[in-house]
């Protein structure tokens, strides 16, 4: 929860700050006085949209922070600790210090624990930790989908798998459906698909290409192209190495073999001549074997005739499929995945595959969908029966909320269409939200849905924004309670409100006030009443007039009354 909030330079709030602690705060002031700006404030700190236009007259920037109580390793708490420290901020002692500017001119920051944040991280932060309700809300309510949101949350976290299950299903039969339509309606495009991957298959074959040919086949183009100067040059080395056949030209052959026999002669005398005879023989024997090898490499130049026109043809055969794909080795990988392709194309039973596997899916969705609809009515009649009996305690004896789950096509969140009706009084027919509750009964009935949901690990801050509009007399007592109750527990409860019924059972009262001169600009502050100014706000709120005593005695017994109610067990009744 939120342990204290403080606002600089906020609309018509200069600095202001808001002790807030377990139990019901109300706010209260006069109209204009800057009550909203506090519902602001809380909004920027759960990652809400801001605008320049916030920022009060004359100010560089307007700085929203608030001090978040994040202790505990489970639940919403421990989510929200995990999400900061995953930010790379961490909480100190059990609390993290978050921080909104919305300057006047440029882009708006965020900080959570110290560390700069995108806006995105505060709501990640807060967003299962507190709660704002506005009027807004009240449309909300009226909308199916947010119908269904609101009986899907209180079902469970059994119904939440059943929810999740269904949607895997559902996504996994769609794309199933579309697939088959896609093969269907391109039924002729493959085919044209597959005939020229039959040509260029078939043209593929005829060449058998295999990888790495061309750069053999290259090299042996070079060698045959210039055999005759291949030739030339391995006689010339030949000579040049073994000598004539005649004997006339001593080769290199020659040579050593005279060096040697030179050096066998007179290696007796010294060990160096020795060493240098046995090297020379060695030169000797590599000679000959170098000779003979030459000998057989000119021999053997052009062995083959015709081999040269064989190779330009095998290179010329080449020539296409290595200019549509690099080389060769690319080339037999289009023609192994061309091949996979193909049988997919020709593959006739395709179609009727799919429609089994659709056949099969939507078989396996409508299952889950009809798990889902049956939990969806088991949780209609519990939700139903907790909201009817909250209304009886709020001034609403005679209404009656019903949850119904009506059969609807298909679609990404089950089968059903959920309606909430209301019955405003015995014997009425139920009609929906829309048109059967008036402003006043629309914000019992989403109160009445608050406190019914707000049991287990929901979150631990709830702020309403003047959810008493258009409520007054008994109601708003009885309004007054059940946001008491929704407090019970340990959780913290916000409320803007104009009405002192409301007002007079809260824990903490903050009373917004504007100071105007006449001169400067409009400034506001917030204070904590108690006693005798709690007395005197409440008076104000009564009679318009804080000093008149007959409205000084009817805020003191009214403030007297909600003590007394609150000491109640009925007050806390769920």
């Amino acid at each position: 929860m939120i342990e204290e909030l403080r606002i600089r330079d906020l609309g018509v709030i200069a600095d202001a700050t808001l002790p807030l602690a377990p139990g019901l705060t109300v706010l209260t002031g006069e109209t204009g006085a800057g009550k909203t700006m506090v519902v602001t404030a809380l909004g920027l700190l759960l990652g809400a949209r801001s605008e320049p236009a916030l920022v009060r007259s004359g100010a560089r920037a307007a700085e929203v922070e608030g001090l978040l109580r994040v202790e505990g390793a489970g639940g919403a708490s421990g989510r929200a600790a995990a999400v900061a420290l995953e930010a790379g901020a961490e909480p100190e002692d059990g609390a993290l210090l978050l921080v909104r500017s919305v300057p006047a001119d440029g882009r708006a920051r965020a900080w959570v624990g110290g560390r700069g944040v995108p806006v995105s991280v505060l709501g990640a932060v807060t967003g299962e930790q507190v709660t704002v309700h506005g009027q807004s809300d009240q449309l909300r309510l009226r909308s199916a989908a947010h119908q269904r949101s609101l009986l899907d949350g209180y079902a469970g976290p059994n119904h939440g798998r059943l929810l999740g299950a269904y949607r895997e299903s559902h996504a996994a039969l769609r794309a199933a459906e579309q697939q088959l339509a896609q093969v269907v309606a391109d039924a002729r495009e493959r085919a044209q698909e597959a005939e020229t991957l039959r040509l260029r298959l078939a043209e593929h074959d005829r060449v058998a290409p295999e990888a790495g040919e061309e750069d053999a086949l290259r090299e042996e183009w070079a060698r045959l192209a210039h055999a005759e100067e291949l030739r030339a040059a391995a006689t010339t080395a030949v000579q040049a190495v073994a000598g004539d056949d005649d004997g006339s030209t001593p080769g290199a052959q020659g040579l050593l073999a005279e060096a040697r026999a030179a050096l066998d002669a007179v290696r007796h005398h010294d060990p160096g001549a020795a060493g240098l005879a046995e090297r020379v023989a060695e030169l000797t024997y590599l000679a000959s074997d170098l000779g003979t090898d030459l000998a057989d490499y000119a021999s053997g130049v052009d062995a083959e005739p015709g081999r040269l026109a064989e190779v330009e043809v095998r290179r010329n055969d080449l020539a296409p499929l290595l200019r549509a794909h690099g080389d060769l080795a690319t080339a037999v990988a289009w023609a192994r995945e061309a091949r996979r392709r193909l049988d997919d194309l020709d593959d006739e039973g395709l179609p009727q595959r799919l429609r089994e596997q659709v056949d099969a899916l939507r078989d396996a969705r409508d299952a889950r969908a009809a798990e889902l609809h049956a939990s969806r009515r088991a949780a209609a009649e519990r939700l139903a029966a907790a909201v009817t009996e909250e209304l009886a305690l709020l001034a609403l004896a005679r209404a009656r909320l019903v949850v119904e789950v009506a059969p609807a096509e298909p679609g990404p969140d089950g089968a059903d269409e959920v309606a909430f009706l209301l019955a405003g009084h015995s014997g009425a027919e139920p009609r929906p939200l829309a048109r059967a509750a008036s402003g006043g009964e629309l914000s019992r009935v989403m109160l009445a849905l608050e406190v019914v949901t707000a049991a287990g690990d929901g979150p631990g801050t709830f702020v309403f924004d003047e959810v008493d509009a258009g409520v007054g007399g008994e109601a708003a007592v009885e309004i007054g309670r059940r946001l008491a109750a929704l407090a019970a527990g340990g959780r913290q409860v916000v409320v803007v409100t104009h009405l002192p019924q409301v007002a007079a059972f809260a824990d903490t009262h903050l009373v917004v006030r504007k100071d105007d001169d006449g001169r400067a600009a409009t400034v506001s502050r917030v204070q904590v009443v108690a006693d005798d100014e709690r007395v005197r706000e409440v008076a104000r709120m009564l009679a318009g007039m804080s000093s008149s005593s007959t409205a000084l005695a009817h805020a003191a017994e009214l403030l007297g009354t909600a003590a007394e109610l609150r000491a109640s067990p009925r007050a806390w009744t769920a």
